[in-house]
């Protein structure tokens, strides 16, 4: 069976190309880049909830056959601290969030565009599968795929990845603005600062996916419960 053998090879050579150029910053390459970062969430009928970006990305990474450990999804060396440890950090930093640096910036004590929650528990399971999601997509996409793609582009010294963090937490900002307005970009830019800096520093990316789900949880309770106003105006009245 010479010709099925031939027709073998040459898919097998055709996919590696395709996987190089996935992996390159040719016109494919680009593309990929722009899908992943344009992608964002999509919501149909405003229920469900698709996270295209992070699909994306990952569909990227098998198909261009990247070794996962590129996008930080590396075996942690334990468990149960990274868990307690993401935990404590997403909650911790978004109280700080709330209680310190944005009344500072100025912010509002209420988030108008998830104020429809306040009160309404029946929305929690949903809100909490979403928030979730969410934390795993955008760290996939922000972190992982970004670092590891500005990383090839701008190397690994101190300064690439001191803009690497600088342009993620800047794309990262602009994925809050048009749905939270200058509020959610200002805090989307300083939390993805952090995250940068915590990524630049391990490359792993489990710790900072559980603390993004932590640090809107955090934030979906304080709506839910009614507390916003109250936890904005702890140290500034």
């Amino acid at each position: 069976m010479p010709g099925s053998n031939a027709g073998n090879i040459e898919s097998v050579l055709l996919n590696d190309q395709f996987a190089a150029e996935l992996r390159g910053f040719g016109m494919i390459g680009i593309f990929s880049i722009l899908a992943i970062i344009l992608g964002g969430n999509l919501f149909v009928s405003g229920i469900v909830f698709i996270p295209l970006g992070g699909l994306f990305a990952l569909v990227w990474t098998l198909r261009s056959k990247t070794p996962w450990s590129a996008l930080g999804y590396a075996h942690p060396k334990s468990w149960i601290s990274t868990i307690i440890v993401g935990l404590s950090f997403g909650i911790g930093l978004k109280l700080l969030m709330k209680t310190i640096v944005m009344p500072l910036l100025g912010a509002n004590a209420i988030n108008p565009t998830y104020h429809f929650l306040a009160g309404n528990k029946a929305m929690l399971p949903a809100a909490l599968i979403f928030m979730i999601v969410a934390g795993l997509s955008e760290e996939t996409v922000f972190r992982g795929f970004l670092f590891e793609r500005f990383g090839k582009l701008f190397g690994s010294g101190f300064w690439s990845k001191a803009l690497i963090i600088l342009i993620t937490a800047g794309l990262f900002g602009l994925g809050h603005l048009v749905d939270q307005g200058l509020t959610g970009f200002e805090q989307a830019i300083i939390t993805g600062i952090i995250y940068g800096i915590i990524y630049a520093k391990t490359e792993k990316i489990w710790m900072l996916i559980i603390a993004h789900a932590a640090f809107d949880i955090t934030a979906v309770a304080i709506i839910i419960w009614d507390l916003e106003s109250s936890v904005a105006r702890l140290f500034f009245q």
